[in-house]
């Protein structure tokens, strides 16, 4: 079991080359695993966690309703943001300037597998994060992500999780906001919850921006805690 996990910061990137990015990677270790069943072999898998800020774009699951984008094709080239159907699960959500992305390409054979786990450790990252902060961010039941006032009038999303996974490999993953421009949720239902806010760390704490490196070490610290991961 290969527990390095390598990291990888691909700065400010376009949407669609990632996403084509994280196919190669994805793919590569697929086909290995596949190899090495067929050849009774046991060559290691590789993993990654990639860390990227994309441009304004909004994304649709495969189980998501494209009616929870709101706005038509001309309105998103005037707010410079693309759209695309893409193979996670969930629905609709925004990525942009301000918001941290993280891709991790894990092969849960050298982890656990189970899918369940993947995804409230990832949400147990983020909850650990926003605690150092002095935020008290919680699971929502029966909702993915990571929320603030959970069970209240006043309950937002600051993170949003959407993962693909085959033969235990993963890819998408999450965004956390962190100094997004929130009027670019107007323009969707975000994961199709109607009565729900979102929201961004530089909101919570009353500051003009937060610092995405800073964030940005804070979630390593505790990925590599909870999945017993080397980072490299």
């Amino acid at each position: 079991m290969n527990k390095e996990v390598e990291v990888q910061n691909l700065g400010k990137k376009d949407y669609k080359e990632t996403w084509d990015y994280q196919e190669q990677l994805f793919q590569a270790t697929l086909d290995l695993k596949i190899r090495n069943r067929r050849e009774n072999a046991n060559e290691p898998t590789q993993n990654y966690l990639l860390f990227v800020e994309h441009p304004h774009v909004y994304t649709l699951g495969k189980s998501g309703d494209v009616s929870h984008l709101l706005v038509s094709e001309e309105d998103l080239k005037k707010k410079n943001a693309t759209f695309y159907k893409i193979n996670r699960g969930g629905d609709i959500t925004y990525h942009g300037p301000g918001q941290i992305v993280g891709y991790p390409i894990l092969d849960l054979d050298n982890f656990f597998t189970d899918i369940h786990k993947y995804l409230r450790l990832l949400e147990e990252m983020v909850i650990l994060t926003l605690a150092e902060y002095g935020l008290k961010a919680e699971r929502s039941n029966g909702e993915t992500g990571v929320w603030l006032d959970v069970g209240t009038p006043f309950a937002r999303k600051i993170c949003a999780m959407g993962v693909r996974a085959s033969r235990w490999v993963t890819m998408h993953g999450f965004a956390l906001n962190v100094n997004a421009d929130l009027g670019y949720f107007d323009h969707i239902v975000p994961c199709g919850i109607q009565d729900k806010a979102v929201t961004s760390l530089h909101v919570e704490l009353g500051k003009t921006e937060v610092n995405m490196q800073e964030i940005q070490e804070k979630l390593l610290k505790h990925f590599a805690n909870l999945f017993a991961a080397e980072l490299i």
